[in-house]
């Protein structure tokens, strides 16, 4: 279960995630200090997908447009509040040790759970449906599309 909460300015339609927190089952978990790590990395990799990253690519040519991180926005650690995580332990029954994957798990909850935070902080302005990446720009028109 991944829970968040955003604050978003209609006036800019910058989005800033105030509190995170996710809550997965991993099994036995043998190393928690690897899994707290593949968690807050899948958690930074989905919130920056939701937020800000987007290929750009021109009409006519096909060429990518955002191929350097001059033109390819990507998260820095101040975008991202303190992580909230908890686990719940159903053993898996088809190994000996009871482990589950958890390579994916913050990068597969966290773009749903942002996109959905957003949207609920856009009704009260109008906006109904939202695609990624919620960045300004694209929060500010679709507040402005809502308006008319």
């Amino acid at each position: 279960t991944y829970i968040c909460e955003v604050e978003v300015d209609p006036a800019t339609g910058s989005t800033r995630v105030d509190r995170f927190t996710a809550v997965d089952d991993f099994g036995t978990i043998i190393n928690p200090m690897i899994v707290e790590g593949q968690v807050h990395g899948g958690l930074v990799q989905g919130i920056g997908q939701a937020l800000m990253e987007n290929c750009v690519y021109d009409r006519e040519t096909g060429q990518l447009l955002t191929g350097s991180f001059m033109d390819y926005a990507m998260p820095r650690a101040d975008d991202f509040p303190e992580f909230k995580l908890g686990h719940v332990c159903t053993p898996c029954t088809h190994n000996p040790l009871g482990t589950k994957g958890c390579g994916e798990a913050g990068a597969i909850g966290s773009p749903p759970a942002v996109i959905n935070a957003v949207l609920d902080a856009l009704h009260p302005l109008g906006v109904k449906e939202f695609d990624m990446p919620a960045s300004p720009h694209r929060v500010w028109e679709a507040i402005q599309s809502a308006k008319v």
